[in-house]
């Protein structure tokens, strides 16, 4: 049987991610003061910066609860707003509210900036620090899945209608290995299997090659370059939360992330 899941918890994202992602959000707002032209309304802009700001600082964060002000114009006395304008200025209502926007997105940013000051400098013991993006912020959160016990045709069939290069293999308690187009295609041929009579799990790779996500992309590529693989599960606290493969990976040196 066949399954598709999504990542079951959200995946760790380094604080330097998060900052870059509350900076281009406050970039996108610049349209709305009459720096460019809006590409979507501001009612979308302010649902997803509610979610993004409920997912990196937490849904009980006090900022979240002043960008909710913001939009009602109220978010004065939540954050500190030392250059807001004072009354009787005649500043147009609408532009008030977006200025207190673009406010609690900078204390945003400055509450993240503040925690990584904090961060640790040394190394986890045993452990390179290597420097760069995770391999969760560009992974495949789905997972496609599959019994051991299909045939080779169904596994195929899958991965065309997927377009995916890899599919998971469980045995209806955890999974318990993988197998690869390219491994499907050259092992039907080269043993003449009936891939109709035949069970995935004659050509399944195993154990699963996992690694977990808060490591650098870099660390994915000596994995894969050491394992002879282009897949790899990807973990957070051992629970397989995406897949991350060689496509992923050139996508993101090419820089279409």
């Amino acid at each position: 049987m066949a399954t598709t899941r999504n990542t079951p918890k959200k995946p760790r994202v380094s604080l330097d991610r998060s900052i870059e992602r509350l900076r281009q959000q406050l970039a996108e707002l610049a349209p709305y003061l009459g720096k460019g032209t809006p590409t979507r309304s501001l009612e979308e802009f302010d649902m997803e910066t509610e979610r993004l700001i409920g997912d990196l600082l937490g849904e009980a964060s006090a900022l979240l609860e002043a960008y909710e002000y913001a939009e009602l114009g109220e978010a004065a006395g939540l954050v500190n707003m030392t250059d807001e304008a004072p009354e009787g200025t005649g500043m147009d209502g609408q532009r008030q509210r977006l200025l207190q926007r673009s406010r609690v997105l900078e204390s945003c940013v400055s509450e993240l900036e503040a925690r990584r000051a904090a961060e640790p400098k040394k190394p986890k013991a045993g452990r390179q620090a290597l420097i760069g993006p995770q391999i969760a912020e560009h992974m495949s959160p789905e997972i496609r899945s599959l019994h051991q016990d299909a045939s080779l045709r169904e596994a195929g069939q899958l991965m065309q209608k997927w377009k995916m290069g890899s599919l998971l293999l469980t045995d209806n308690q955890s999974y318990v290995g993988y197998i690869t187009d390219s491994v499907l295609a050259r092992e039907v041929v080269a043993n003449g299997l009936n891939p109709s009579t035949t069970p995935v799990k004659t050509c399944m790779r195993k154990p699963l090659v996992a690694i977990e996500g808060d490591r650098p992309i870099i660390e994915a590529v000596r994995m894969m370059k050491e394992q002879a693989t282009r897949h790899l599960a990807v973990t957070q606290d051992g629970a397989i939360i995406g897949v991350i493969s060689v496509s992923n990976i050139l996508r993101y040196y090419s820089g279409v992330v």
